[in-house]
């Protein structure tokens, strides 16, 4: 699968929630895309799943495909775990969403095949950040379909990027086109090239 934005823009009320950005996602291949806390990053998470409307610009292939195939992970305000829950109810919560047995004994083996099964019953906001993350994207690479992941902002649970970057390199490995929207702090810790939101070429 391929993703491209040319120019996408989301105007709020206020002001852009989205400033004019250009991008290239392809399977097998992890894409960095960075901004300054504010920049958008869940709005342009949302407008690569075909999740919210543009303002101006294009994204391809159409909404209906990237709702298909594309696969919002940890996203802020839109489909986080509440930290108070526990963790087997959140990955139920994902199960049930990819079509998976979700009962606590389907969610307790689904916990031990990830070598997790000691945090069923903790709340999500004290496991630890790198387990969280890696879990949440693999229940989401579970879901039927799916060929891309959007992974919002991993690096707000945690400062170093090195516990979530090698989840994103994996899953790229197993052909699915992978999307992480971070910080700049992340992009110069990993030395690598990001795509810069609200960068309209």
């Amino acid at each position: 699968m391929r993703i491209e934005a040319e120019r996408a823009g989301v105007d709020g009320p206020h002001g852009p929630l989205l400033r004019p950005t250009s991008l290239s996602v392809r399977e097998g291949e992890v894409t960095l895309v960075t901004g300054e806390p504010g920049a958008g990053h869940t709005t342009l998470a949302l407008v690569l799943a075909g999740r919210m409307r543009l303002s101006q610009g294009t994204v391809t292939p159409d909404a209906a495909t990237l709702r298909e195939h594309v696969v919002l992970v940890d996203a802020p305000g839109v489909n986080e775990p509440e930290g108070g829950l526990k963790l087997g109810d959140a990955i139920a919560e994902e199960l049930m969403n990819a079509g998976r047995p979700a009962n606590r004994k389907a969610v307790r083996e689904w916990l031990r095949a990830q070598d997790a099964g000691q945090y069923v019953a903790d709340r999500v906001d004290t496991i630890p950040a790198q387990v969280r993350t890696r879990l949440l994207i693999e229940a989401a690479s579970a879901k039927p379909g799916v060929r891309a992941l959007l992974i919002d902002q991993p690096d707000r649970h945690v400062s170093d990027p090195r516990t979530w970057w090698p989840e994103a390199v994996e899953q790229a490995g197993r052909g699915l086109a992978v999307v992480v929207l971070c910080a700049p702090a992340s992009v110069q810790a990993l030395n690598a090239e990001a795509v810069l939101i609200g960068a309209p070429e």
